[in-house]
């Protein structure tokens, strides 16, 4: 006597997975990205902040120590 199978209740999709992305998925690196590249073009408009020398020296030092 044979076993009855069993059918699976959703048909086997041909073709690939189909994912979907909420908006916000691809929208925030796009912002991202533009924002960065209107800061490479004009890069007036970013402020340097001013650091305390103690951290400014900090990062100096370990440049140097990285840097051999």
């Amino acid at each position: 006597m044979s076993a009855p199978t069993q059918t699976p209740p959703h048909p086997a999709r041909r073709g690939g997975v189909d994912i979907r992305l909420p908006w916000w998925a691809l929208a925030l690196p796009v912002l991202a990205f533009v924002t960065l590249l209107v800061l490479i073009l004009d890069p007036a408009g970013a402020q340097a902040a001013t650091a305390d020398p103690a951290i400014t020296q900090l990062f100096e030092r370990a440049q140097q120590l990285l840097a051999r």
